[in-house]
């Protein structure tokens, strides 16, 4: 058999024996919705992210939007082409019936792993990654999404901690009525929005709640509140006291940075940045992380 027909052998009926196509080069890491591999592809050479979606979780999710012609993950993903956004290279169906996203490996540490870490290496770069997710947010809801799930996991940052890529569309829907209703709790519960715990209607603004608490927690290395157990009680004390003061834990922080961390950190989402190009503008004026 040639290469072409070898590569024709790995599809059938339009979906893909990746067992065969790829490569695995690290073993899978399981995620709550998916498993992630850095892979070969044996067509290009190239090492890649593969990401296999878990079909049972997925058509879960996915029951709760029947009738809404929701994009799939890889279809949203491979909309962006922003260097502050992960790269998406392909995605389809595997032969088992499992979506699967193809995407640039991007071989660095989670910022959720350097605030665990309480790592030195974000020390001076704290406002260049807060301007550099701020950015990759903006392009997400000016091309007419909610993540729902922005949180310290889902931005990759480079081995020297200067830049981060936002990753991970698993949550993401367009920001158009239907998908907006009250009851779709989707997100991680340490960093959802008040509204989405109380079942409102939501739109673009819980993605910036979401990112308050993540800056938040990366210049602390705390939560605005008391830190839940990971389930949905977690999210239930968002919002319903004031947050501790940022400045408590890292006193020289630039008062921009501050006030803008705590005005996205604001219970009712009319309080908060209206987008986040307003965030952008309202950090513009610190030049360095400290005052």
């Amino acid at each position: 058999m040639g290469i072409g027909g070898f590569f024709k052998s790995l599809i059938e009926g339009g979906k893909v024996d990746v067992s065969r196509r790829y490569e695995v080069l690290r073993e899978a890491v399981s995620g709550t919705m998916s498993s992630f591999q850095a892979v070969r592809d044996r067509q290009t050479d190239q090492i890649v992210g593969l990401k296999i979606l878990d079909k049972d979780k997925t058509e879960q999710l996915e029951m709760r939007f029947r009738g809404l012609n929701k994009p799939t993950e890889g279809e949203i993903a491979s909309l962006f082409n922003h260097p502050r956004i992960v790269r998406t290279l392909g995605h389809g169906l595997t032969t088992k019936g499992e979506q699967f996203v193809v995407m640039e490996y991007l071989d660095g540490p989670g910022l959720n792993s350097l605030i665990i870490g309480r790592s030195k290496l974000l020390d001076g770069n704290r406002l260049a990654l807060m301007t550099q997710a701020a950015e990759a947010l903006q392009t997400v809801h000016e091309a007419g999404f909610i993540h729902r799930d922005i949180c310290p996991r889902n931005f990759v940052c480079t081995k020297d901690a200067t830049s981060l890529k936002l990753i991970d569309f698993g949550l993401t829907v367009p920001a158009r009525k239907e998908f907006q209703q009250p009851g779709i709790r989707t997100g991680t519960p340490n960093y959802m929005a008040p509204e989405v715990v109380r079942r409102k209607p939501t739109d673009h603004r819980l993605d910036i709640f979401a990112f308050g608490v993540s800056m938040y927690e990366m210049f602390s290395f705390e939560l605005p509140w008391q830190r839940g157990s990971g389930d949905g009680l977690a999210a239930m004390g968002n919002g319903q006291s004031a947050p501790t003061p940022i400045e408590k834990h890292c006193p020289k922080i630039h008062p921009a940075i501050r006030d803008a961390i705590h005005k996205c950190l604001e219970p009712e989402a009319d309080k908060r940045f209206q987008s986040m190009k307003l965030l952008l503008n309202a950090i513009r004026s610190a030049k360095t992380e400290t005052a």
